[in-house]
């Protein structure tokens, strides 16, 4: 053991640049430090100093922090960060058991994987002193690793903003001082191309900044064994497989490395389009069994999109290998068909430029029947004959023969059109019990909102990408599609009885916790961004008393972000926050930290807001949303590395600009767009609201689009919550959790043994009881 004694104002002199210089070359030379107690009034400077100097060389060792009276330690070993064993990542391949890692971590589960450690207690002290992490469950199997590892995932050197001080110094600049240093900065970033180094305040004085000693909300978490973590995993791949939703990003690719690792025996996809993922990324002809003939247009749009990032079928320019892939899904299809193809002429002008791109050749009677029907020209689709007895005035019959060549899922999805032109809510309701639970909420959030007479805004996901389209005035004029009120409300009832009727029952005894009620149903999660404190869309969060909210985005591998927020009145009209609205504005109430562009090492942006601040300054908004845009041309969220979140904060001027203990959600946005939607402000209730969409869109600022549809999603917990849910599948609801089967709520209850608990995060598991049968 070696042990270094600084006297009081002794650290003084490691600020002296000679000696700095000649104590680093030792340091890289050697880089054998094992212990290091530092007893000085300056000692977090020689400790910082040495840390990043061990990190430079050592980046794979195993760093130990805990933080007593008694001064600051660090501890490095020679085992390797990523211990490569034989159950998370049987093939030695350390970004497989990385990736499970980060999953379990998102549901607050922290893996050991490295064998005991010799301090588990001091290793948990120091992760609840420096990241607000409990570990309630497990504490045994607590390792030292788990800090560096929890680090990365809620943020660890995060690059300073434009303003170092941000935001107390920013406040003592005038706003012509703020243009100006933002001038500056973009004459000698742009002008020079000085993308090396992120750019500082040239007005700003040095600030010293106060030591941060806040109390942070505690986040409970378990340590589990490396056994256990692959049960997991492998019980978290099996739900998702299970799933008849589309998977975000996260979710497939933790399917696809497991299905890589480990074979598909056991899982069941129940999502065509996890199947068609799958299959295009793996190549792996036996995953496109089950698939009919007309699922062959959605490979070949999946292939357009990921290996040419294109979304328009209808111009291919395919490699070779590609085109062989698509003729043998064909050939296998056409077979299984046995001449019952009569889905494809749907998108028959496709099909037909798709055969003549691959150079189809037919090779038997089927593919022969095949090609001649798809090049025909004759349209022999469902939906032909649908419109024609909408035509005659035959809404039921339509819906009929719908039904039977496509199921009662196209029913529902053409409810609006057969509504308007004069079915009947009882003539429809066969189909509703027959369709699926997701899709009753996401029809029971669609007409709850309905507006009959307002410009519609048609949202939908597609690629993983959200897209909409607001209609215009000469469409709204042109429309047909109006959905009378007693039909709107007739079919909401229906809706919620059909629901009623098939979960009752479904769970024992359930204890609800009041966060429930605000907690909406995860059934549109598929261009969702995944990571830490991520909750389904439209979940809403109350503001603690007392707190500062600290909204940030930071980013590597591109040169400009923009954070911005978008304000919403009561007639929806638009307030841009933003980098061209806020030079020149002097504003306690928003605070922006300025425009990064220096950002291809590291750059971030922040926003502060003074809630009650807010609400005087500018009280026609009534809500505020959160966007982040790429402004730099050809690169998309899946080309660079960027993430976003917020902070709750004490006060906004202590301790560094970002402070891990107070991030209450970090997630990465990884989506192959250049534009996403974070999360909401509901000003008036003071409450917070996810949102999380990656954007079919490609605007440099989000005040150039219109986020209005977004307010339908302010209103989904208020529509159906979890906890409405919960207490519908309850035999019986309790307020003694000690009673309760299940206990859903964050909160840390006593529990009987054997008793579930349901998180607002484990938004799987709420998947899994939505489509329970």
């Amino acid at each position: 053991m070696r042990r270094i004694c600084l006297p009081s104002g002794f650290a003084n002199v490691f600020r002296h640049g000679t000696f700095l210089s000649v104590f680093r070359s030792i340091l890289l030379a050697s880089c054998r430090l094992l212990w290091y107690d530092i007893y000085a009034a300056n000692g977090a400077y020689f400790f910082k100093m040495i840390s990043a100097v061990i990190r430079e060389r050592a980046a794979n060792r195993v760093y130990f922090f805990v933080r007593t009276a008694f001064g600051l330690y660090e501890q490095s070993g020679d085992t390797p960060f990523f211990f490569c064993g034989e159950g998370m990542a049987a093939k030695g391949d350390c970004s497989v058991q990385k990736l499970y890692k980060e999953y379990l971590f998102t549901r607050h589960v922290l893996v050991n994987d490295e064998g005991p450690e010799e301090k588990p207690f001091e290793t948990a002290l120091a992760l609840a002193s420096l990241l607000s992490i409990r570990v309630t469950k497990g504490e045994e199997l607590v390792h030292s690793h788990m800090i560096r590892f929890a680090q990365e995932q809620l943020g660890v050197s995060v690059p300073e903003p434009f303003y170092r001080g941000f935001p107390q110094s920013v406040r003592e600049l005038t706003a012509d001082q703020k243009l100006f240093d933002q001038c500056v900065h973009y004459a000698v970033t742009y002008g020079f191309g000085n993308f090396s180094a992120p750019g500082h305040s040239l007005l700003e004085e040095t600030l010293e900044r106060a030591a941060f000693r806040e109390d942070a909300e505690t986040r409970r978490f378990e340590a589990v064994s490396e056994e256990t973590a692959v049960q997991l995993i492998r019980d978290a791949v099996r739900d998702l497989a299970a799933s008849t939703r589309a998977l975000d990003e996260k979710k497939f690719e933790l399917v696809k490395t497991y299905v890589q690792e480990n074979g598909t025996q056991g899982l069941v996809f129940a999502s065509k389009n996890t199947q068609v993922r799958l299959l295009c990324a793996l190549r792996d002809l036996s995953l496109a069994e089950g698939l009919s003939l007309a699922d062959v247009m959605k490979v070949t749009e999946e292939i357009q999109w990921e290996e040419y990032q294109s979304a328009d079928v209808r111009k291919l320019n395919w490699k070779n290998r590609d085109r062989k892939f698509v003729t043998a899904v064909i050939r296998g299809r056409i077979r299984a068909a046995q001449g019952n193809w009569r889905e494809c002429f749907e998108k028959q002008a496709k099909w037909a430029g798709l055969l003549h791109h691959i150079h189809f050749e037919a090779k038997t009677e089927a593919e022969t029947a095949f090609c001649s029907a798809m090049r025909s020209g004759r349209n022999e689709s469902a939906y032909s004959e649908f419109e024609k007895m909408l035509t005659e005035a035959q809404p039921a019959e339509a819906a009929r023969v719908l039904s039977r060549e496509k199921g009662s899922g196209a029913v529902i999805r053409q409810m609006n059109y057969l509504l308007s032109r004069g079915a009947s809510v009882d003539e429809l309701a066969p189909y509703l019990k027959r369709c699926g639970s997701v899709m009753l909420v996401q029809l029971l959030m669609q007409y709850a909102g309905y507006r009959a007479f307002r410009p519609r805004t048609f949202v939908f996901t597609r690629l993983r990408l959200l897209r909409q389209h607001k209609e215009t005035k000469e469409e709204q004029d042109r429309r047909r599609s109006y959905v009378p009120a007693g039909s709107r409300d007739a079919l909401c009832r229906l809706i919620r009885s059909e629901l009623a009727g098939r979960w009752k029952g479904k769970l024992g005894t359930v204890y609800v916790g009041p966060e429930m009620d605000k907690t909406a149903l995860p059934v549109s999660e598929s261009s969702s961004q995944s990571g830490f404190g991520v909750l389904p869309k439209g979940t809403r969060l109350p503001l603690p008393e007392g707190k500062k909210l600290r909204v940030f985005t930071y980013w590597e591998k591109v040169n400009d972000i923009d954070l911005s927020a978008i304000g919403l009145d009561g007639q929806e009209r638009p307030y841009e926050f933003s980098w061209r609205s806020m030079a020149g504005v002097d504003s306690k109430a928003i605070v922006y930290s300025g425009d990064q562009t220096s950002g291809f090492h590291g750059g971030s942006e922040y926003f502060d807001i003074d809630w009650d601040a807010f609400r005087e300054e500018y009280p026609q908004v009534k809500a505020l949303i959160f966007c982040d845009n790429i402004f730099s041309r050809n690169v998309t969220y899946a080309d660079c590395v960027c993430r976003a979140g917020y902070m709750l904060r004490d006060s906004v001027d202590s301790g560094e600009v970002f402070e891990p203990k107070t991030v209450a959600s970090a997630f990465t946005v990884n989506c192959r767009s250049t534009f996403a939607y974070l999360f909401g402000l509901d000003l008036e209730k003071k409450e917070f609201v996810w949102l999380n969409s990656g954007v079919n869109g490609s605007a440099p600022v989000a005040g150039d689009t219109d986020v209005s549809h977004l307010l339908r999603v302010f209103e989904a917990a208020e529509v159906l919550s979890l906890g409405d849910m919960l207490r519908l599948m309850a035999e019986k609801v309790t307020e003694d959790p000690l009673e309760a089967d299940l206990i859903a709520s964050d909160g840390e209850l006593p529990a009987k043994e054997g008793a579930a608990r349901l998180h607002r995060y484990d938004i799987d598991a709420m998947l899994k009881l939505i489509e329970t049968k």
